[in-house]
């Protein structure tokens, strides 16, 4: 007979982190046989392991509770027994139905090469007052800390936050980011709200340093180095924006190494960006960089040549105008074409004097 484990129980050790303890059951049996244990998460997240210890730590969300059980594995050989169910639960955290904070979405980014920024924001609960003041904590590993620097809606409620400066480590893959917001009210409990992150799927990349494109008759050549991050250059991805101010032509390139020759059109004049992301080869894809600053290279030479033409007629005929005038000056030509009009003699006395 195979007997459950007993004592099991069910307690928070930190922020979204439950220990799962039991101790085997003292009449339990060996008799030569190898005893482990089976252990099914049901909430929040569905999951099974079977583990030869008597305790075991899981990271999950808890604002609705967590269910679990475990159940006695007897392996005699290829012999497997097991006993009944035995199950725990922890009670959804207290607070009014539809209070707890909204759309919680979370992006991090590499500021320095030891260092990682967290922005976070949210939108109030449907049910929340307008009272209603919102506080965020984030934990990573061991450590927690609580948000110095909100940002306001126009109620004055918290619905961003920021951290210029985190225990978040960059070069570390697939760690996790516990946000917690809770909130306080005259008018209603407000009921917490927990969400986990993987650290890599919430990292926005930098922009690709030291860019530089030219072009060399009808060759396109870029060069750049990979944005500020501890991960190697095989880590990123890169797109090239690419347009023909010419013809109007847009395409997106997807470069997998920080270089690459292009065919173009010699007489035409490009403009091209570059953006940079991770690869899934190291670790989980993140957010696309920003757009680097546009970089114009080469020249419209049709355009050129119309404008060299134009500058051309006009300097032409101004000069030509110019000498025109100055000949006809010289030689008096305007007298002779068009001679003044002489005025007559007054050879009549004014039959109205003035003194009359």
């Amino acid at each position: 007979q195979v007997l459950p484990p007993v004592n099991f129980t069910l307690t928070v050790s930190a922020l979204a982190q439950v220990l799962l303890d039991w101790e085997p059951n003292p009449a339990q049996e060996q008799n030569n046989s190898t005893i482990r244990y089976d252990v099914k998460i049901l909430s929040p997240v569905p999951e099974e392991y079977d583990t030869k210890r008597t305790r075991s730590v899981r990271t999950a969300a808890l604002h609705n509770g967590f269910i679990a059980r475990v159940r006695t594995l007897l392996l005699q050989g290829e012999l497997q027994m097991s006993s009944d169910w035995v199950e725990g639960n922890l009670p959804p955290l207290p607070g009014a139905a539809d209070t707890s904070a909204t759309n919680v979405s979370c992006v991090t980014r590499v500021t320095s090469p030891g260092n990682v920024s967290l922005h976070c924001s949210w939108l109030p609960g449907q049910g929340a007052p307008e009272d209603t003041k919102y506080f965020l904590f984030y934990r990573y590993e061991a450590h927690t800390e609580e948000c110095a620097t909100y940002t306001k809606d126009k109620r004055s409620r918290n619905i961003e936050c920021r951290f210029a400066s985190t225990q978040i480590k960059p070069d570390e893959i697939d760690n996790l980011i516990v946000i917690h917001i809770n909130g306080s009210s005259q008018r209603a409990a407000i009921k917490p709200f927990q969400q986990l992150f993987n650290q890599n799927a919430i990292e926005k990349v930098n922009i690709p340093r030291n860019i530089s494109i030219s072009l060399e008759q009808n060759d396109l050549l870029a060069m750049w180095e990979k944005p500020i991050s501890p991960f190697h250059e095989e880590c990123f991805e890169y797109e090239f924006y690419l347009i023909n101010l010419k013809s109007g032509n847009k395409q997106i390139l997807k470069i997998s190494s920080n270089s690459f020759q292009l065919q173009v059109d010699g007489s035409s004049r490009y403009s091209i960006r570059i953006r940079a992301n991770h690869n899934h080869l190291c670790r989980a894809r993140g957010f696309w960089s920003d757009w680097s600053e546009i970089i114009s290279v080469g020249q419209n030479k049709l355009e050129d040549s119309i404008a060299w033409i134009v500058t051309l007629l006009c300097v032409s005929m101004s000069c030509t105008l110019l000498l025109v005038a100055v000949i006809c000056k010289v030689n008096h030509v305007w007298s002779k074409l068009f001679p003044p009009i002489p005025m007559p003699s007054n050879k009549f006395r004014d039959p109205f004097p003035i003194d009359y």
